[in-house]
């Protein structure tokens, strides 16, 4: 079984910076990816970005130039930089962990930027 949890969430004013981890435990082994996704309420889940292990990444379209997306595969983690945010990148951000055809999720964390 595989376990994620997100981290590094918060409440920020427009113009800051959060970091957000993934933390992929439990048995894992071969090839994976890890997604990112942001939901706002009464929209569908949107595609921010996934990487592989091997630190390959494809951005959906909830990807910012201002973001960017880093890879720790000893750790299993993942981490989205998120620079100079914007009221619009409030959402719960959730973690999907991709790997041997099973797919985990996250709990969700919240990002809030104030104007």
């Amino acid at each position: 079984q595989v376990q994620v949890v997100e981290s590094g969430g918060g409440s920020v004013q427009t113009g800051g910076s959060l970091r957000l981890s993934c933390a992929a435990s439990g048995t894992i082994s071969g090839f994976y990816v890890m997604t990112w996704y942001r939901q706002t309420p009464g929209q569908e889940r949107e595609l921010v970005t996934s990487i592989s292990k091997f630190g390959n990444a494809n951005h959906g379209n909830g990807w910012k130039d201002r973001f960017a997306i880093s890879m720790d595969d000893a750790k299993h983690t993942i981490h989205l930089q998120m620079n100079n945010l914007q009221p619009e990148d409030t959402a719960v951000y959730l973690c999907r962990f991709s790997g041997a055809g099973d797919d985990h999720w996250g709990q969700g964390i919240q990002v809030t930027v104030s104007s």
